[in-house]
């Protein structure tokens, strides 16, 4: 277990979330999530009556159909189960996503088209993992040689430690990057 032995304790809700990227046969990416939530417990709703213990409040879905630029292609949202009857008529309102590009700025631009009344709070926190997901299977698959190498990009580099452009990684992988001669920890004691 990764994470220390917590204390007793008694489960509430469960949240799960879950990404996967597809190629598609026609060359677009496909890039899909699934939630649900429930409850440890009796939960009491306005419209289902009381839910039972491992009955899903939500189950929602998102697929974006992108190309090899990001850019989104078609968009569909499925929600067939939710807390009330009328959350699923903004399903479509998803639509007014396609043509956006994954990237910087883009939840902004998306939380201007279906956040708020037009959407799903649930939906439109599904982009921001779906993002993620999207690079991690598209750029590798595009972008990777066997031995594991890349080209870096600026939204890469610093976007976490590993990637600094002052620490051992940029400058054993991408010298022409590294910018500077800070240590880190792990570096001292490497040496």
């Amino acid at each position: 277990m990764a994470l220390s032995k917590p204390n007793n304790r008694k489960p509430i809700h469960y949240r799960n979330i879950q990404c996967d990227g597809y190629l598609r046969d026609d060359g677009l990416w496909d890039i899909e999530a699934h939630l649900t939530d429930d409850k440890g417990y009796p939960f009491p709703t306005l419209q289902r009556g009381v839910l039972q213990p491992g009955e899903l409040v939500h189950e929602l879905w998102l697929r974006l159909t992108l190309d090899d630029q990001l850019v989104i292609k078609n968009i569909e949202a499925a929600m067939p189960i939710t807390p009330f009857s009328i959350c699923s008529q903004i399903e479509d309102n998803y639509k007014s996503l396609i043509g956006l590009q994954v990237g910087r700025g883009w939840m902004q631009k998306a939380k201007e088209l279906v956040g708020g009344v037009e959407g799903c709070s649930h939906l439109l926190e599904l982009l921001r993992p779906m993002a993620t997901t999207a690079i991690q299977t598209i750029y590798p698959y595009l972008n990777f040689s066997e031995d594991g190498r890349f080209p870096i990009s600026n939204n890469v580099l610093n976007s976490c430690h590993s990637f600094s452009d002052r620490n051992k990684v940029i400058k054993e992988f991408w010298p022409d990057k590294y910018q500077g001669q800070r240590l880190d920890v792990q570096e001292v004691n490497d040496e």
